[in-house]
């Protein structure tokens, strides 16, 4: 598995951010960054002679708000998201099948996985997936609001990311339990939520989840349609 990356945990909202690079010294790319944690990711990137070139998110967040426009300020890096999903002020938006490149390696694959949102994607490099809100260890993002649909993120879990290598490692947006990794070979035989369990299981399972609302929904919704700029 060639290149690098940092997973770095933002702890009141529970949410990873990564930093992806081919090399010290090199180009480097960030997922799903937290505004309250920018200090930190601006940090890693000069402790480790890193040039910012793209800003990723998987989807648009209920639960926190995006540094992206305050990165790309600082850095002059491309932000990207997800196409449809109603984000104002990005650089470049992306479908499924289209490659990202930064540095001289190989290409980031956007996978269009919807489902947590209608609009969420996970991104594909160097035998990682970085899976944001659409499949966690063990477990998956919950699909009641923001146009959330159960039967499509089956889909897309079972016909797009349980279709990789059994040894892609899984990087979710999100872990309350400690973890930190898992694989797509582990998650198809143990997810909870989803292995061994029919389409219309899986949806009346995720249609009683009788969550709360995230507490932030309000706040970070309209903020992160506008990349976490000021109103």
């Amino acid at each position: 598995m060639s290149g690098g990356h940092l997973q770095l945990f933002e702890s009141a909202t529970s949410t990873f951010t990564y930093v992806l690079f081919e090399r010290p010294g090199g180009a480097a790319v960030i997922i799903d960054p937290v505004d309250t944690a920018a200090e930190r990711d601006l940090a890693e990137l000069r402790r480790l002679s890193l040039t910012l070139t793209h800003v990723l998110e998987t989807h648009v967040h209920a639960d926190h708000v995006t540094s992206a426009a305050l990165l790309r300020s600082l850095t002059g890096a491309t932000i990207v998201v997800p196409s449809r999903a109603g984000v104002a002020g990005a650089d470049r938006e992306v479908s499924d099948g289209d490659d990202i490149r930064f540095g001289d390696g190989p290409p980031i694959r956007v996978f269009a996985t919807p489902g947590h949102t209608d609009a969420s994607v996970s991104y594909l490099w160097n035998g990682r997936v970085f899976t944001g809100d659409t499949l966690f260890i063990e477990g998956c993002g919950r699909t009641d609001f923001q146009s959330g649909d159960a039967g499509a993120l089956y889909d897309s879990v079972t016909q797009k990311l349980f279709s990789l290598p059994d040894d892609t490692l899984v990087l979710p947006a999100h872990d309350y339990n400690g973890r930190h990794a898992s694989t797509i070979g582990h998650e198809r035989r143990n997810n909870a939520r989803l292995a061994g369990r029919s389409r219309e299981d899986f949806i009346a399972l995720m249609n009683g989840l009788g969550l709360p609302m995230p507490k932030l929904i309000d706040l970070a919704v309209p903020a992160n349609r506008r990349l976490g700029a000021q109103a």
